[in-house]
């Protein structure tokens, strides 16, 4: 897979949202300052669905998505814990582990995930192929001044960072619903075909704040 990369740095917010379409985050070296902080409107959560690409090459335990407020610093998170070889998903503080998934260093990957409170059921979808339901928590909202963030895993509401759980890579199409997704939109996203855009975080229009060294480049999956 080759990319044509043109780096351009931010330090501040984007002006409005922005078409990402065709870009990605790029998180370059090892720190517990380099973040992107998304920008969403909705505060209370009874079902959510989240999806997003990344690649690293990293070989120690390092964050995927990061929402807290302020009763939970793990509200919603999506974890790789290294030395088990799983993901993990945290909802509310309580966390579910995903075995025997072949998730493969300088290779992207596909994740989404949802979580819905009446049942408390979380699904993950890993590269396409959709994993076991299991019971996380359920009978309350996520509910609160939510802090979404990339790059960096919450131990506190917007602070705590540690930098052996920081990422280093590129992240792209990140994506976050309200509701839970069909299997068909997911098998839609993954394929990267026509699939209904997040609700709540829409890479094609998206608001977010850049802090410390986190770079937009220009994606190109194949060259001409």
């Amino acid at each position: 897979m080759k990319f044509l990369l043109l780096a351009v740095m931010l330090t501040a917010c984007a002006a409005g949202p922005r078409d990402m379409s065709g870009k990605m985050f790029s998180f370059p070296q090892e720190t517990n300052t380099a973040r992107v902080k998304l920008i969403a409107p909705k505060q209370d959560f009874s079902t959510i669905t989240v999806c997003h690409r990344s690649i690293t090459d990293l070989k120690r335990d390092h964050i995927l998505f990061s929402m807290a407020i302020p009763s939970n610093a793990n509200g919603f998170l999506i974890f790789w814990d290294e030395s088990n070889k799983e993901v993990e998903t945290h909802i509310k503080d309580k966390k579910l582990e995903y075995h025997g998934l072949d998730y493969k260093p300088n290779t992207w990957h596909s994740i989404c995930t949802t979580w819905d409170s009446t049942t408390g059921l979380v699904q993950l979808y890993f590269d396409g192929q959709p994993l076991i339901r299991k019971f996380s928590t359920s009978g309350s909202n996520i509910r609160g001044s939510t802090i979404i963030l990339l790059g960096q895993e919450q131990d506190s509401h917007g602070g705590g960072f540690d930098i052996k759980q920081s990422f280093v890579g590129m992240m792209s199409d990140v994506h976050m619903w309200d509701y839970i997704l069909s299997p068909c939109e997911i098998h839609n996203y993954m394929d990267d075909l026509n699939y209904t855009p997040g609700n709540v975080l829409n890479w094609r229009a998206l608001e977010f704040q850049i802090i410390d060294r986190v770079l937009i480049e220009n994606k190109m999956m194949t060259c001409p």
